[in-house]
């Protein structure tokens, strides 16, 4: 676009209007199951520790002083310091940050579709999951296919066995795995590495190897969802905040606070849950059957 005509929406507004129908589908999926919508703040303290997410900060001028906010990566902390005080089903549809993530597939600011449910396992986290899939978009019942698995067909690689790293297991997600998942029309990859646990709880297998309860969903090869069965312990969440600030510090990033009130609320508390994120824009996409999620939302990084 020139500067002249640079103020137009990158989506038609009839692809809004579609987006808006597909929002109330989303919301009407909740609430007919008795789920809450709650909104948290975009601004916080605190913010997700990740190794390869980086967050905004913003400096307030508060009457105590200057302090650091974060736009949030994600609402997680917020809305677990909510199961911890009470809450048992609730979902939220909002604005997210991360930085430098631009692209067909990605915009700095986008909308994330939070949800957790209280007393919900691994197992009911992932059929929530494939049943909001088939309302929502269509798809028939997702597959179940084990991350090792997937390796194993798409990579010819046990990614458990070895001395493979994080960073050689996301190049071979990249070209050689998700490939093979965009021969499927819905999937749930589910029992990642231990290394790419996050914040989901971790099991030992029958096998003897330790994986992360944690569940993505993949319709026609695009990633749209990231469920875990959620950790509940404060001491472990803070063990991992530390490491992953440790690998941060190597990558030469920025450390992230290791403390945060979500400790405060697991200690409290925290019930037994499941939990997923879902990129609201690239389920637009696919559901319009559009190929960048620009042609989905009013304006994008470019012309904000």
């Amino acid at each position: 676009m020139t500067r002249r005509d640079d103020w137009q929406p990158t989506a038609t507004i009839q692809a809004l209007q579609d987006r808006a129908k597909v929002l109330r589908l989303i919301r009407d999926f909740f609430d007919t199951r008795n789920f809450m919508e709650v909104q948290t703040p975009c601004l916080s303290r605190d913010v997700v520790v990740d190794r390869y997410i980086e967050p905004l900060s913003v400096e307030v001028r508060l009457p105590e002083g200057t302090k650091t906010f974060w736009l949030q990566t994600s609402p997680e902390f917020a809305m677990k310091r909510l199961l911890a005080a009470g809450a048992t089903a609730i979902y939220q549809m909002g604005p997210v940050f991360r930085e430098g993530e631009t692209g067909s597939h990605h915009n700095i600011e986008f909308t994330m579709l939070e949800w957790y449910r209280a007393d919900d396992d691994y197992s009911a986290g992932m059929q929530l999951l494939d049943e909001f899939a088939q309302k929502i978009i269509g798809c028939p019942p997702a597959e179940r296919l084990t991350y090792r698995d997937a390796y194993r067909r798409f990579a010819s690689v046990d990614p458990f066995e070895g001395e493979v790293e994080d960073e050689q297991l996301n190049l071979l997600m990249i070209e050689n795995v998700e490939p093979g998942l965009a021969t499927m029309p819905s999937v749930i990859l589910y029992d990642w590495p231990v290394g790419q646990a996050a914040l989901a709880k971790t099991r030992i297998q029958d096998d003897g190897y330790r994986v992360a309860e944690r569940f993505e969903l993949y319709v026609s090869g695009i990633e749209l969802a990231n469920g875990y069965h959620e950790l509940s312990d404060a001491d472990e969440l803070m063990q991992r905040n530390v490491r992953t600030n440790a690998l941060r510090k190597l990558d030469g990033k920025s450390l992230l606070p290791n403390d945060s009130r979500l400790l405060a609320a697991m200690t409290s508390g925290l019930p037994s849950a499941s939990g997923v994120a879902l990129g609201v824009d690239r389920l637009v996409m696919l559901i319009l059957k559009r190929s960048t999620i620009r042609e989905v939302i009013p304006f994008d990084s470019h012309n904000a």
